[in-house]
């Protein structure tokens, strides 16, 4: 079959790659959809590599190239000899994770146990770690990593279910955090009167979408941005933006809260001079949720006065969560049925589509950083 394949950074090749044949408890999903994650530019730009020896050394794409691509949509193609629940012809979903629970360990690990398969003892990913992604014609996976789509749905829309998980899996951390601040309103006086959302990304957007729609969160709730069309979009959805270029980020918040400061901020920018901001940004005890990744160029001394403060840390990691009763990633149901129903809108989020393998290349080749620019799918 044809992949696209990572053979050294910034350089991706269109090659014909094994198709792996699925054992007995595993199916082979033909790829209609596969979304373009910030981990994967972060790859290609070589800022980041999640391949690792035993001694948590990266391995070199020149001797180990990769397959991207996690945010999975597709149709299954071929069954496993014990796959009993699924069939030809059905449209799904993938969970790129590989956990106890889809490898049918007789023992769990602690983190499957207790719904926290993310983090996994025996932990692997497709398109990220050592085992091949979406960015190819087929990919392999056990049965129990696919959910159904139970709709119409586009598969384009179906692949944002993977990034949905992870906000939705960053949430749940952030209900489970004792923090000082809370976001319901029973909390009285400790309930968090305003949010920050920093960075107008796909997840800081989803974050957006899922605090008004699905948490229900009515408090004052903004998003810095300087991009006009990604504050435009958070708008719709319920958000106040800031333009952190009009004025300094700091002030801007300061006025926008009679000078209380936040009690919830959620980094979703990845921006190491945003992360720099954060000890004049927050109230103390408040709570930071680190989704964004990269942060480049901060010198460590920037947490000295985040220390001080005495925040919550909540330090998610992709789409964790427990599993249904046949082993299937029950946050990816969960964050497909909002897609299905429409009560998070993802399809505005999809401003650039690729149509073939072909045009992977090319993808990665500087059209994030165009204005216009949210989120791109490639499509098969």
């Amino acid at each position: 079959m044809r992949a696209a394949v990572l053979v050294d950074v910034g350089r991706i090749e269109i090659r014909d790659v094994p198709c792996v044949a699925p054992s007995p408890t595993e199916v082979v999903v033909r790829v209609e959809a596969v979304g373009l994650c910030g981990t994967d530019l972060h790859i290609v730009a070589g800022h980041a590599n999640y391949n690792r020896d035993a001694l948590g050394r990266p391995r070199p794409l020149t001797t180990h190239p990769q397959i991207l691509g996690h945010e999975i949509a597709g149709v299954v193609v071929e069954l496993g000899s014990q796959v009993r629940d699924l069939a030809i012809g059905q449209r799904v979903i993938v969970d790129q994770g590989r956990t106890c629970v889809s490898e049918q360990r007789p023992v769990l690990c602690e983190y499957c146990r207790t719904g926290d398969s993310h983090q996994c003892e025996y932990y692997r990913e497709h398109g990220i770690t050592d085992l091949p992604g979406g960015f190819a014609e087929s990919i392999t996976v056990p049965a129990s990593n696919v959910v159904a789509v139970n709709s119409s749905i586009e598969p384009e829309r179906a692949a944002l279910a993977e990034p949905l998980g992870c906000v939705i899996h960053s949430m749940d951390m952030l209900d489970r955090a004792r923090a000082r601040y809370g976001l319901s309103a029973s909390r009285g006086e400790t309930r968090a009167r305003t949010l920050l959302i920093c960075g107008g990304g796909p997840a800081g957007l989803l974050f957006v979408q899922f605090l008004r729609s699905v948490a229900k969160y009515d408090g004052t709730l903004l998003l810095s941005e300087p991009n006009a069309m990604k504050r435009s979009l958070a708008e719709r959805w319920g958000a106040e933006t800031i333009d952190p270029e009009a004025d300094d980020l700091t002030q801007q918040v300061r006025d926008r809260t009679a000078a209380r400061g936040i009690e919830i901020l959620i980094e979703a920018s990845g921006s190491g001079d945003v992360f720099g901001t954060i000890p004049g940004l927050v109230r103390k005890q408040g709570t930071i949720l680190l989704y964004g990744h990269g942060h480049a160029g901060v010198d460590l001394s920037v947490l000295n006065q985040v220390q001080f403060l005495e925040p919550t840390l909540v330090s998610p990691a992709g789409a964790s969560g427990g599993h249904d009763a046949s082993g299937r990633p029950v946050t990816y149901e969960r964050a497909l049925r909002l897609i299905e129903a429409e009560t998070v809108d993802v399809a505005p989020l999809i401003t650039h589509r690729y149509r073939s393998l072909d045009a992977v290349p090319a993808a990665f080749a500087g059209d994030h950083r165009r204005a216009d620019y949210v989120k791109g799918v490639v499509l098969q």
